[in-house]
């Protein structure tokens, strides 16, 4: 019963916090993960993130990117295909150079300099969804380039790891990275086949079952589905969500869908979601990490901001919209969180730098909203000028 009166603590929290923080013209999302900070470890320490947190805050990615993919325009999805691909590598080669070769100033191995930079390489759009929803800026062009990067970043990212694994001495690395490419190859045959005819065949399938909201319960069902066949090719969980979504959002039920799915997520496992990632946040080694903190907050803000916007750039948008895609590219966030714990039990990573690098994701995941929230105000003013 201990777990329902923190769920219930939790919600009380995010629920008056989140309003506050839009009534003073902050993201809400702010709030949330300010809510996590401060009754976590960091400071009041009333809640520590345990097993069944997880699992309410993974369910809470996965349902807010099923909305994400519900709420998505999949023309303007294949109309801005290549600026994504782009995006997403560029995005990559940034933080992959700049702060893996930063991480020699405070004596890291050459291993532990990939490492970094293959953690800080990741994106995580989940928070960034949650303000592009709260700005309407969801079906934009922006909003396409953002999701479709994200998805490319993800699979890069995989590989990097998987690289980043074999350096440790296995001899059949190359194997396990060219099985982990086959095995994501297959993966996004079988996304075809679903958007195409599973998905309508089930949820046609649906309509014929004499069972309250039948509907709701197959599009969780292929929810869950994709998001589980994801993690278990070394994807994010949250990608095969995000298909999930595009997916059943090309069927007749998919208003319904969403009129049914948005509460569930948001009363419940969304808030969850982003407490999580502030009950990660630790101060108690910061004055000594200060310096190395400082300069890879900086870095990791400054090389998905430049490298994405550069992307951006090369692909033809003009600068308010370079600077909105750049600024959605910033989150880490649960992406970068799994990457650093895999490559702290693969022992890539000592826990000291290990510690400091977990404070650094979530400085850049709380920053991140802000930068994002200024650069679509800042967007929308000069069209309106």
């Amino acid at each position: 019963m201990g777990f329902i009166g923190t769920l219930c603590m939790v919600l009380f929290a995010t629920l008056f916090v989140g309003h506050y923080c839009q009534r003073m013209d902050v993201p809400g999302v702010i709030g949330q993960l300010l809510v996590g900070v401060i009754l976590g470890p960091a400071i009041l320490n009333w809640i520590q993130l345990n097993n069944l947190i997880q699992v309410f805050a993974d369910l809470g990615v996965i349902i807010l990117m099923f909305i994400a993919g519900l709420e998505s325009n999949i023309q303007l999805l294949k109309k801005y295909l290549r600026p994504a691909l782009i995006v997403a590598t560029i995005g990559v080669i940034f933080p992959l150079v700049f702060m893996g070769f930063s991480g020699l100033l405070f004596h890291f191995s050459k291993l532990e300099c990939f490492l970094l930079g293959v953690v800080f390489s990741a994106t995580s759009v989940s928070i960034s969804v949650e303000v592009l929803k709260e700005f309407h800026a969801l079906d934009s062009k922006e909003g396409a380039t953002i999701l479709g990067a994200a998805v490319a970043d993800d699979i890069i990212g995989v590989i990097l790891l998987s690289l980043m694994v074999s350096m440790m001495g296995d001899a059949s690395g190359n194997e396990n990275i060219l099985w982990v490419i086959l095995k994501q190859v297959f993966y996004f045959v079988g996304v075809y086949l679903l958007i195409r005819w599973i998905a309508p065949y089930l949820m046609r399938t649906a309509d014929h079952l004499f069972m309250t909201s039948s509907r709701t319960i197959m599009s969780m069902i292929i929810c869950l589905a994709m998001a589980w066949l994801a993690e278990l090719v070394g994807l994010s969980g949250a990608v095969g969500a995000f298909f999930a979504g595009i997916a059943v959002a090309l069927t007749p039920a998919h208003k319904e869908i969403g009129a049914s799915v948005e509460p569930i997520g948001y009363a419940i496992f969304i808030p969850m979601f982003f407490v999580s990632v502030g009950l990660n946040m630790n101060f108690s080694h910061l004055w000594q990490s200060l310096g190395f903190v400082i300069l890879m907050t900086i870095l990791g803000v400054g090389t998905k901001l430049v490298g994405c916007g550069l992307g951006a750039k090369l692909s033809g948008f003009d600068f308010s919209s370079n600077y909105v895609i750049g600024a959605g590219m910033i989150s880490r966030g649960e992406m970068a969180l799994i990457t650093a714990q895999i490559g702290f039990s693969a022992h890539l990573i000592d826990a000291t730098h290990y510690s400091d690098v977990i404070l650094v994701i979530i400085v850049v995941t709380i920053i991140a909203p802000f930068i994002l929230k200024h650069a679509i105000v800042r967007q929308r003013k000069l069209a309106e000028a």
